[in-house]
């Protein structure tokens, strides 16, 4: 059986509401194509965001995401299982 728990708990819309907290604007503003640096975000408030998201269990760094500034692009990464192979990202 396959385990979709840190699917489910990095699905696109959390990471939307995250961010959007982070950034003091309504969901609705954050696109989740456009980079999040264009968006407003800094690495403060990724850095808050990394440790809120290790807290419920990713396996991310700040580096990962940083390369991979948008948020379709976040629900990816954080939704694939641990020990994933990273190299083909």
């Amino acid at each position: 059986m396959a385990d979709t728990a840190g699917q489910q708990t990095f699905a696109l819309e959390r990471l939307v509401r995250d961010v959007a907290d982070v950034l003091y604007v309504e969901a609705e503003e954050v696109d989740p194509d456009e980079s999040l640096l264009d968006q407003g975000l800094d690495s403060i408030r990724l850095m808050s965001l990394v440790e809120t998201w290790r807290a419920d269990g990713a396996e991310v760094d700040f580096v990962e995401l940083a390369e991979r500034p948008t948020l379709r692009e976040w629900a990816v990464l954080l939704g694939q299982p641990a020990g994933a192979s990273r190299a083909s990202r």
